[in-house]
């Protein structure tokens, strides 16, 4: 049996909010109104924290920057 549909794995939310935090950051937006309306609720959301995120960021930066820009598929689970 496979994945219930819409669950994911904690890595795949990481990436998930790793690569939509380093959009805002590579755009200079992660100041705006925007992400901090938005980034917040998906860390609630996902429950993750600004920490586990930027840990993640830290450790896979190239392929997040990669994704961030739309040229890199998300790791496979």
């Amino acid at each position: 049996m496979g994945k219930p549909k819409g669950a994911r794995t904690r890595e795949d939310k990481l990436w998930r909010v790793a690569v939509i935090k380093m959009s805002f950051v590579l755009r200079g937006d992660d100041e705006s109104p925007a992400f901090k309306g938005v980034y917040p609720g998906l860390l609630r959301d996902l429950e993750l924290t600004d920490a586990e995120v930027d840990q993640y960021i830290s450790e896979n930066r190239a392929e997040v920057e990669r994704a961030a820009r739309g040229h890199n598929p998300p790791p496979e689970s």
